[in-house]
């Protein structure tokens, strides 16, 4: 890589083994949603992937559904010793077969997805948002003959490492979980400093049946990047997260009158997590990136996480979600009774 980068920002990077895949991969992983929109060129986002591995990445995470990311990440990586990387991508959120969890559309899309990223294996594969319209949506992914079978297929065949599953709703992960034929998850805001509902069972489960757990956006959507939460609110017309709106406005007072970065304290709470193995952090450009891994490294007070843990935001979003969280768990109800009947023993 180009020694015109600069300083090494993390000089001992930490590499977390990825549950039962043994993946050993870098906390901070490169996600590659902006890398595919249409604002930047090829070489900046070749730039910005040339850049993460100049300090210590390993793991980049693309999809069908990030436009252009994965053929960016291919000829950004082609010329990396493959061995040396970890790559993640996902099916069944193709813009072409958006939704479509059967056989031939996975086995089309991993095909498609080799093709892009210029590699003859994938690390892991995730079942891309089978809960986009409902969260019992797992069932059709699941079912005999569809995209889990068609990726356990895959697996003995050396064509792809990991199986995975990225979602929001919490239920498709337990029953994937659970029935043992999945290696990683990836959730979507349920663990930061406002929202840590990733933790009250979904994290143990995981961790009981040992797979890998990638904490994706932490900083919601770029909704908690150090702006006045109600404008940013506004801006970016994020009404899914109004939930989050009086924690947020806590927390921004908060870090403003300690002088302190919104994104350090985001991600270096979610990094003291040992169950959360990865945290993949999406950027377009190289600058912006190396400001975020500035802020995972950033010296904080020692007595900051228990003034953060005092201001118990976490139960205040519980309170402003309520709604939002009975939708979200109804399905696991019985499985919440039974965690509680395991603690009172």
């Amino acid at each position: 890589m180009s020694s015109s980068y600069g300083e090494i920002i993390w000089g001992n990077m930490p590499y977390r083994r990825l549950g039962k895949t043994n993946l050993k991969v870098s906390a901070i992983a490169l996600g590659g949603f902006p890398l595919g929109q249409k604002e930047i060129t090829d070489k900046q986002a070749i730039d910005t992937v040339h850049y993460a591995l100049y300090q210590g990445v390993n793991f980049f995470d693309a999809s069908p559904m990030y436009g252009e990311c994965q053929r960016r990440m291919g000829l950004a990586l082609e010329n990396v010793p493959r061995d040396s990387i970890v790559i993640s991508t996902k099916t069944g959120s193709h813009h072409e077969r958006c939704g479509d969890y059967s056989w031939d559309a996975t086995m089309w899309s991993v095909e498609l997805s080799l093709k892009l990223l210029k590699t003859d294996y994938l690390d892991i594969v995730h079942i891309h948002d089978p809960d986009t319209h409902t969260p019992e949506g797992i069932e059709e992914a699941i079912a005999p003959g569809c995209a889990l079978d068609a990726l356990e297929h895959l697996k003995e065949q050396g064509i792809i490492k990991a199986i995975g599953l990225g979602q929001k709703s919490f239920y498709g992960h337990k029953v994937i979980i659970e029935s043992g034929r999945v290696d990683v998850i990836m959730q979507f805001n349920n663990y930061h400093p406002l929202d840590t509902s990733l933790a009250d069972w979904l994290l143990p489960l995981a961790a009981k049946y040992d797979v890998g757990v990638m904490n994706a956006s932490v900083l919601a959507h770029g909704f908690l990047t150090g702006g006045d939460p109600d404008e940013v609110y506004a801006q970016k017309k994020l009404k899914h997260l109004e939930y989050l709106l009086p924690a947020a406005r806590i927390f921004y007072k908060f870090c403003k009158e300690k002088h302190l970065s919104m994104i350090s304290l985001i991600l270096q709470f979610c990094l003291q997590e040992p169950r959360i193995h990865c945290i993949p952090i999406g950027v377009k450009l190289r600058e912006t990136f190396r400001k975020s891994l500035i802020a995972a490294v950033d010296p904080l007070p020692e007595s900051i996480w228990q003034e953060l843990e005092s201001l118990n935001l976490p139960s205040l979003t519980r309170k402003t979600m309520k709604e939002s969280l009975r939708k979200r768990l109804m399905p696991y109800s019985s499985v919440e009774n039974s965690l509680k009947r395991e603690e009172k023993k």
